[in-house]
């Protein structure tokens, strides 16, 4: 069983995605981890973000055993990952990889921007998670404060709406809700509520196709 899990930044998929994942006994891949491991990769050699090549050469070879999860959970992380991800070579590295890691035989949860309308456009089950833009950008904050980053909220808001922007209109995989997908809006409810729903939401899918 393969469930794609989409949505907006800070919206809440991630911690979504990973509850689901324990629930139905799932491995589970953080895809945008791949996205800012190489936004980090790249820029700590020197890298180009706008170098498709060396970028993609960078995503090729990457170690996530590199990475200490401060590093790619940064603001700066997450602005390098908007910018490598609107890559197509980029992008074209990192697909074999998550397909496989779908396609196992124990089936998979993935979240993600494209997980639904162009890594596993067949998946079993799809959910698109989003916010009002003004929410979003306060949880973000309060994470990246409790971590130490001095970014105000002010200037998240804008990377957020900046990065919603640039993620939706880049030509190749665009952030978009796939057809299929049921939509939860996490603006007004609490995480184990989002969870709860979510879990209906893809019984429900699942029964359907029974």
């Amino acid at each position: 069983m393969i469930i794609a899990i989409d949505g907006t930044l800070a919206s809440g998929k991630g911690t979504i995605a990973r509850r689901i994942a324990a629930w139905y006994g799932l491995p589970y891949l953080d895809t945008g981890r791949l996205y800012r491991a190489t936004g980090v990769a790249a820029i700590r050699a020197g890298v180009n973000l706008e170098d498709g090549d060396l970028v993609a050469a960078v995503a090729a070879s990457l170690d996530l055993n590199d990475f200490e999860e401060e590093d790619l959970r940064s603001a700066e992380a997450g602005v390098a990952a908007s910018k490598v991800a609107v890559l197509p070579e980029v992008r074209a590295a990192l697909l074999d990889l998550q397909r496989a890691f779908a396609n196992q035989a124990a089936g998979a949860v993935l979240d993600g921007r494209d997980i639904g309308t162009v890594i596993c456009p067949n998946a079993d089950a799809k959910l698109w998670i989003d916010a009002d833009l003004e929410v979003r950008a306060q949880r973000r904050h309060k994470e990246l404060t409790a971590s130490g980053d001095t970014i105000t909220l002010e200037d998240l808001t804008q990377q957020l709406r900046e990065r919603d922007a640039r993620d939706a209109s880049r030509k190749d995989a665009p952030m978009k809700k796939a057809a299929d997908a049921a939509l939860i809006d996490t603006t007004h409810l609490t995480i184990d509520a989002a969870v709860d729903k979510a879990r209906s939401e893809i019984d429900m899918i699942l029964a359907r196709k029974d």
